[in-house]
């Protein structure tokens, strides 16, 4: 699985306006479940705040990635984004976070979800990449430095 087959334009924002943990999550949820009721964004934005109180998923290195399971979707979705500025996520190393991959995934599809994380994990080890993405001016600026370091 690809992240870049994940992840369209309309799923990236660069920059992301907020400021907050919370107010980025929300944020990420708006754009991974875009034009769902407002049902559906509660239901999805409150899976992904479960899963990060059970541990930050500030994971180091200036990245985070919140995620959730929920039976209001019907498949894997992804956000991203770029803050211009790091902002606080309670990340393990304690520094700020700038890069946010959101997953969001059905119950069912536990197999897929967890192949998507460890997928953005790997990638993300790269302080090259790291540097890259933070430097995307535009979602399809990020989405080219996505799709070179799949083929790479």
């Amino acid at each position: 699985m690809l992240l870049s087959e994940l992840l369209s334009a309309d799923r990236v924002k660069v920059p992301l306006g907020s400021r907050t943990k919370d107010d980025l999550l929300r944020e990420l949820v708006e754009l991974a479940v875009p034009g769902s009721d407002p049902a559906a964004r509660d239901a999805v934005l409150g899976a992904v705040r479960e899963r990060e109180r059970e541990l930050s998923t500030g994971i180091g290195a200036g990245v985070a990635i919140p995620h959730g399971k929920t039976t209001w979707v019907d498949r894997l979705v992804m956000a991203a984004g770029v803050s211009p500025e790091p902002v606080d996520f309670d990340a393990l190393d304690g520094q700020p976070v700038q890069l946010f991959f959101m997953l969001v995934g059905p119950e069912s599809e536990s197999g897929a979800h967890v192949k998507a994380l460890a997928r953005i994990s790997r990638l993300l080890r790269r302080e090259s990449l790291r540097n890259d993405l933070r430097a995307a001016r535009t979602p399809d600026d990020f989405l080219h430095v996505v799709r070179a370091s799949e083929a790479a």
